[in-house]
């Protein structure tokens, strides 16, 4: 018999297949007890030589390897999501890591930080992105995740405004598509006199609720999870909430994928001190200020020009200390180590008043 059953192999005996499954699930204890033996090993020798417990650089190798050598008929992100609490509970036998996100649990980040580390890290939720920074900058937790742009609806100004102020690095980076559900504990939308949502998801949802719920008050609440907290009490409401944060709360889904796109995405930072190795396909991210005067922002990004280095977003924000000046934030295609981009850098260190690279890190592909 093959590897892998078909419709036209002769169909055996539910015990025996229940027996084959008992064999392999024993074979996987075993195997999956020497993996966590060898992570304690590796836990040691990184204690031992202070090296980073979380290396997003090493997780994404062993993705890679487990992608071109996946049989089937597990899909690659089912596979990687098993995975995923493999290499977690592993790290955690290394060492128990700690992770701020903005919460209260339920939260869309608090979706990219279970996504990023599983389910064996400790995680603590703060009451903004401010909060999150610091309990990272003042050695509270090892690493937080915040938000940092939308598909849709642009760069989180929170998030940005926070790096002049610390001294954090961006480690790693994921992306968490959107989707928004309905929850209720009313049973029809026609009970429904209030809408529970933040200022984005509302937007998001924006012709879904005109067709749906034209006549019901949207009352901002932010963020989302509060929202499906406030909603559970008040049965003449609903709010809009992901998946994970109905199922925190405790409230039925009254109606699924209320988003106006289906191809709304949020992207997330890892933010700590480490600083990941090259990993050949990697994006670094820089904050520089200018001189104040006609053409010195085009003479900055001709230094990213002349080298060849794809500039992927660039934004401005004012600079905190001083009235009409701005900060620039960029993130470019390749490694702080990759000689393009160090040529770039200094370029651009010659042209700015001041350069900081807030960190290399492996580049999530967007499927």
């Amino acid at each position: 018999m093959s590897q892998f059953p078909n419709d036209s192999d002769p169909v055996r005996p539910l015990d025996e297949i229940r027996n084959d499954i008992d064999s392999i699930d024993s074979e996987l204890v075993q195997l999956l007890s020497r993996r966590a033996g060898l992570a304690q090993e590796v836990g040691r020798v990184k204690g031992r030589d202070s090296k980073p417990f979380f290396t997003p650089e090493r997780e994404r190798s062993i993705y890679e390897k487990l992608d071109a050598t996946n049989p089937g008929p597990l899909l690659p992100k089912q596979l990687r999501a098993v995975f995923r609490e493999i290499i977690s509970a592993a790290r955690a036998l290394e060492k128990p890591l700690t992770v701020s996100f903005w919460g209260p649990a339920g939260t869309y980040t608090n979706m990219a930080a279970l996504q990023t580390f599983g389910n064996s890290s400790d995680y603590i939720p703060q009451d903004s992105i401010q909060d999150v920074f610091e309990a990272v900058e003042r050695g509270e937790v090892d690493y937080g995740v915040v938000p940092v742009e939308n598909s849709i609806h642009g760069v989180v100004p929170e998030t940005l405004d926070m790096f002049p102020q610390t001294n954090v690095k961006i480690c790693a980076e994921n992306y968490v598509q959107i989707h928004h559900h309905l929850v209720s504990v009313a049973t029809s939308l026609e009970e429904i006199e209030r809408v529970y949502a933040g200022p984005q998801p509302a937007g998001q949802c924006k012709r879904w609720l005109r067709m749906n719920l034209p006549h019901a008050e949207i009352v901002e609440t932010v963020p989302t999870a509060k929202a499906a907290e406030r909603a559970l009490g008040d049965p003449k409401s609903a709010a809009i909430a992901n998946a994970l944060g109905a199922e925190t709360v405790g409230i039925p889904i009254l109606v699924e994928r209320i988003e106006d796109r289906s191809d709304n995405r949020t992207r997330f930072l890892v933010i700590g001190f480490n600083e990941p190795a090259r990993t050949g396909r990697d994006k670094t991210s820089v904050m520089f200020n200018l001189r104040n005067r006609p053409g010195e922002l085009y003479r900055a990004l001709e230094a990213f020009y002349e080298q060849g280095v794809n500039l992927m977003m660039i934004e401005s924000r004012p600079a905190q200390r001083a009235s009409f000046e701005y900060l620039f934030y960029a993130d470019c295609a390749g490694h702080r180590t990759d000689e393009r981009l160090i040529a770039a850098l200094h370029r651009l260190r010659a042209q700015a008043l001041e350069t900081t690279i807030l960190g290399s890190y492996p580049m999530v592909e967007q499927h």
